[in-house]
């Protein structure tokens, strides 16, 4: 089957007092033309992924930078044998990436953009404090070296670290990273707004450098977990050797698949601890129906599509 769909994650941090205008519009735009997917909005800009014909994902990108405060949209697109999605979405929020900080402006407080050369340059400079802003699942897959890990599992316990963790007098230059540059423009500026004054940002994250820097050059080690269904990207940004637990949606291993506590479907080493005899019979149950429903040449409703770059 050749690649036919365009898979495309965006985002913006600008002013959009007028966000709740926006959503039926695009929800009805794309639901006209094909596209899939979830758009987030809310007043500090848009986040999402969308997926559909090229012509149809490109109209949505083209109306949205006709308004002059998204006009800078970043984007990033993938090709696709099929739509990721099953359904076109467009959703009200507090926040397009969620910090759980009030007032904070990444329009006037990010850090400085580093290209991939320039981020190589920084990084091996022992003075920097190299720190990975993903959650604690995405830097045992891969991360740069030297990088520290804050062991968080959600975005919203990153400002505790910084409150606990670090010190603009002591820590005065700090690089940061994650796989596509969204929550960097927030925990950047999360620090220049406490005092951090010599603030770093890998420019269009991860995934940009992987793109731009050759191999032999390179201070990735690993790889890169993403939001689709490749679950992990090697340095090529080829689809890497990593699985996914489809219980709770984290990256495991084949090392992890010999594991008793692994389940398809059911459980993984991760996952099992946490799950009760009776959650884990409920997906069990879920399993058998998606089976039965492969059978018949039909998807079931209980398919998760992979989780997409708005989790960011």
């Amino acid at each position: 089957m050749t690649n036919e769909i365009l898979v495309l994650a965006l985002y913006r941090f600008t002013r959009l007092e007028d966000y709740r205008d926006w959503r039926e519009p695009l929800l009805e735009q794309m639901r006209a033309t094909g596209v899939r997917g979830t758009l987030l909005l809310a007043r500090e800009g848009i986040n999402g992924t969308i997926s559909g014909p090229r012509e149809a994902v490109e109209a949505i990108v083209g109306r949205l930078r006709a308004d002059p405060r998204l006009a800078g949209l970043t984007c990033r697109e993938t090709l696709h044998a099929e739509h990721p999605f099953r359904k076109a979405k467009v959703k009200l929020k507090k926040e397009i990436v969620t910090l759980g900080v009030e007032g904070l402006d990444p329009e006037r407080s990010r850090g400085t953009y580093l290209d991939p050369e320039r981020w190589n340059d920084v990084i091996r400079d022992p003075e920097t404090l190299v720190i990975d802003t993903r959650n604690q699942y995405e830097y045992e897959v891969g991360t740069f070296e030297g990088a520290l890990n804050p062991e968080t599992t959600s975005f919203r316990e990153f400002p505790d670290y910084v409150r606990e963790q670090l010190d603009p007098v002591r820590h005065r230059r700090v690089a940061m990273f994650c796989t596509g540059g969204i929550r960097c423009e927030k925990s950047t500026a999360l620090l220049r707004e406490q005092g951090f004054e010599e603030v770093y940002h890998l420019e269009g994250g991860i995934l940009n450098y992987l793109e731009k820097m050759p191999r032999q050059r390179s201070l990735w080690k690993g790889e890169c977990f993403v939001f689709d269904e490749r679950v992990t990207v090697n340095h090529e940004l080829a689809p890497g050797s990593y699985d996914q637990c489809h219980a709770c949606r984290r990256p495991i291993s084949e090392e992890d698949k010999r594991s008793p506590e692994y389940e398809p479907a059911v459980s993984c080493p991760r996952c099992y601890p946490s799950l009760t005899p009776e959650k884990r019979a409920r997906l069990a149950e879920r399993r058998r129906q998606i089976e039965l429903a492969r059978k018949r040449g039909e998807r079931h409703l209980a398919v998760d599509p992979p989780a997409s770059a708005t989790r960011e």
